[in-house]
């Protein structure tokens, strides 16, 4: 088959680097335009067009998807299908252009978790499992019938940045499995309409209000938004007038004895928040015009009353 792959970060380029060393035929690679970053404002590229032109592939990159020029450049590539790994919504002309349709990897267990952010609201939910799902585009985002789906266990210490990589290696080898099944036409399509999963949780895009911490909560809670917030865009409280990012916390269901978000500190090894039923330690953190630091670094170089 013709395939075209669509995708953009470190999580989409494990997925395409599968299907080349399986020998399949990626005839095009389209992802981001280059975006300027950083101080200087230097123009980066996007991991997938860095590993797509290290290995020789055909690299398209529209800023509109909608764009004549693009949609005839794309279909002079004369592709059986599309695959989708971590890109952008598409338009019905897009995805509908194949013989053999076009296909998305999602970093959840569809129908549960539709949406921009799966692995990070997964932990911040305090789930134990989440996944991988292949499955055919549709209108409705990540609704289509579903190809295959693979579970892999949320551990109590795991972040998103854990779980990313977890899925990231998992949703690889599904995917392949999944071009292999369209290859020899060995597949049957699955309603999500036909799941039995209860009540629907969503993953809508995370926003800086979401990741501010509220000691007031309880401490699972608190955790698991530490966690879901690790390593990226990470969860934050105010201390000492300055904001404070924390990547790295254990909880302590004690009772604290002391108001939320109050702390304790030897000023040597630990710092700890009281939240509504319990402490979170923090481990590693980043304050507001510091670099990032494990605790007892950090507690060197500041005086605490």
């Amino acid at each position: 088959m013709r395939i075209i792959f669509m995708g953009t970060p470190d999580f989409a380029v494990a997925s395409l680097a599968a299907l080349l060393k399986a020998g399949k035929n990626i005839v095009g690679v389209i992802t981001a335009p280059d975006k300027p970053a950083g101080r200087g404002q230097k123009l980066q590229e996007s991991a997938v067009k860095r590993f797509a032109v290290e290995n020789g592939l055909t690299v398209l990159q529209p800023e509109k998807l909608k764009n004549p020029e693009f949609l005839e450049e794309l279909k002079a590539l004369k592709a059986d299908l599309q695959v989708v790994v971590a890109f952008r919504m598409l338009p019905e002309v897009v995805w509908n252009m194949p013989s053999k349709g076009t296909i998305n990897l999602h970093a959840s267990l569809l129908p549960q978790y539709r949406g921009a952010a799966p692995i990070n609201w997964a932990i911040l939910n305090g789930e134990r499992e989440s996944g991988v799902t292949t499955f055919f585009l549709k209108q409705e985002i990540d609704t289509g019938d579903v190809l295959f789906s693979q579970k892999v266990e949320i551990t109590e210490d795991m972040n998103a940045g854990d779980l990313h990589d977890a899925l990231m290696v998992i949703g690889a080898q599904l995917l392949s499995k999944t071009v292999n099944a369209i290859e020899n036409g060995d597949y049957k399509e699955k309603p999500q309409e036909s799941f039995e999963t209860g009540e629907l949780k969503h993953a809508p895009k995370i926003f800086k209000g979401d990741c501010k911490i509220d000691w007031n909560s309880d401490n699972q809670e608190v955790y698991n938004l530490i966690r879901g917030m690790s390593p990226y865009p990470a969860a934050f409280t105010q201390f000492m007038n300055k904001g404070l990012k924390i990547y790295d916390a254990r909880k302590e269901d004690t009772e604290p004895g002391i108001s939320a978000g109050a702390f304790l500190t030897d000023g040597k090894t630990y710092l700890k928040f009281a939240s509504k039923n319990g402490f979170i330690s923090v481990k590693e953190i980043q304050q507001e015009g510091k670099k990032r630091m494990k605790i007892d670094e950090f507690l060197r170089g500041v005086r605490l009353d």
